[in-house]
C-alpha cells in the first residue's frame, strides 16, 4: 500500500523530534549516560520529547533564516539542555565537555543535507559555536552525534565542497551574517529515518515547499504494509495543528 502526506514545517519538526527520541542510540543514552541537546529550532522539539514537557522554543535557537542569515536575539535566555539518566543537569558547559564519553549522545540540528547525507551548519561565529565547542571532543571520545534534519533541507552539492568556498572572511556581499559551513558526519535522522522507527514504513522525498499554510512544507510517498501505511498516515494528520518555532532576530 502507498499514501502521500504534506508536513508542514512544524509537524516534520516534531516527526523527526519523535524519531530521535525512538532511536536506540538516544533511548541507551538516555537510560545510562549523557544526552546533550544543542540549541536550534529543530532541537526546540527535540528537547520537548526527551524531557516530556514544553519549553520555551523561541528562546532556543541560536540562529536562523529568514530573508537573512540572522542570530536569534533571545540568545542567552535559555541554557542548553542536558540530560544525565534522564533527568535534566544543572551543569556547566565546561564540566559537560569534560564529561562526555563513548555512549553518549551530542544532538546537533544542521541548515543542509547533501547527496552523501553529509550535514552541513551554518556558522557565523569565529570560534565554531557548538559545533566548535563539542565535535572534535565527541569525534575523539567515540560520542554519538545525531543529526535530527528535514530531507528539506536537501542541496544538490557537496557540503564539504561548499566548506572551502565559504567562511566569514570569504564572503564580500552577504543578507545579513556572513557564515562559514562545517561538514558534520554523524547519525542523520530526517521525517523518511522517523517514519521507519516509529511505524515500520519506508519513505521518499517527493517535493518542498507550497504556498499559504504550505510554505517550507515537505511531501512524501509512503509504503508499505497496509496497516502500517494507514498507521503512519493517520499520525501524520495529527500533526496539522503543531505551531511552529516564533523567533525575533536582528538583521
Amino acid at each position: 500500500m502507498n499514501a502521500t502526506v504534506v508536513l508542514c514545517s512544524a509537524a516534520s519538526k516534531r516527526l523527526i523530534a519523535k524519531g530521535v527520541a525512538a532511536h536506540p542510540s538516544v533511548k541507551r543514552a538516555l537510560a545510562e549516560g549523557r544526552v546533550v541537546i544543542t540549541r536550534g529550532t529543530t532541537n526546540a522539539f527535540v528537547a520537548e520529547e526527551l524531557c516530556g514537557k514544553g519549553i520555551d522554543r523561541g528562546a532556543y535557537a541560536a540562529g536562523f533564516i529568514d530573508r537573512r542569515w540572522n542570530v536569534n536575539a533571545r540568545v542567552g535566555e535559555t541554557e542548553e539542555i542536558v540530560l544525565v539518566r534522564g533527568a535534566v543537569t544543572d551543569e556547566t558547559p565546561d564540566q559537560t565537555l569534560a564529561a562526555l564519553a563513548a555512549g553518549d549522545v551530542v544532538i546537533k540540528g544542521g541548515n543542509a543535507l547533501d547527496p552523501w547525507g553529509i550535514v552541513g551548519v551554518l556558522l557565523a561565529s569565529s570560534a565554531g559555536g557548538t559545533v566548535g565547542r563539542y565535535v572534535a571532543a565527541a569525534t575523539a571520545r567515540g560520542v554519538q552525534l545525531v543529526l535530527p534534519i528535514s530531507v528539506s533541507k536537501s542541496v544538490h552539492t557537496s557540503v564539504i565542497d561548499l566548506s572551502q568556498e565559504m567562511g566569514t572572511g570569504r564572503i564580500a556581499l552577504h543578507d545579513g551574517l556572513a557564515c562559514g559551513i562545517f561538514p558534520l558526519h554523524g547519525l542523520v535522522l530526517t521525517e523518511v529515518d522517523a517514519l521507519h522507527l516509529l511505524f515500520g514504513v519506508d519513505a521518499v522525498h517527493v517535493a518542498s515547499n507550497g504556498v499559504g499554510a504550505g510554505l517550507g512544507s515537505t511531501s512524501l510517498l509512503l509504503y508499505g504494509e497496509d496497516a502500517a501505511v494507514r498507521k503512519a498516515f493517520d499520525f501524520v494528520g495529527t500533526l496539522r495543528d503543531e505551531k511552529d518555532v516564533e523567533l525575533t532576530g536582528r538583521a
